[in-house]
């Protein structure tokens, strides 16, 4: 992969922080989710979205050694 590629792939760790920093994008009650705020599962849902992302940069990224 070549490096400018390399770079562009880190920019999605980028994601899940400003996805979850700015608190009033996602501070509200509705809708909900199996009797879940909107608040709790917004921000649940950004577990496996992280591991995802992460997993995908790793493979992305890593160096054959």
């Amino acid at each position: 992969m070549e490096k400018g590629s390399r770079k562009a792939i880190l920019w999605l760790l980028a994601i899940p922080y400003i996805g979850l920093l700015w608190v009033p994008f996602y501070n509200f009650r509705e809708p909900e989710l199996f009797g879940f705020p909107f608040f709790y599962w917004y921000q649940l849902a950004f577990v496996p979205l992280t591991a995802l992302i992460t997993w995908i940069v790793y493979r992305s990224t890593r160096y054959d050694d």
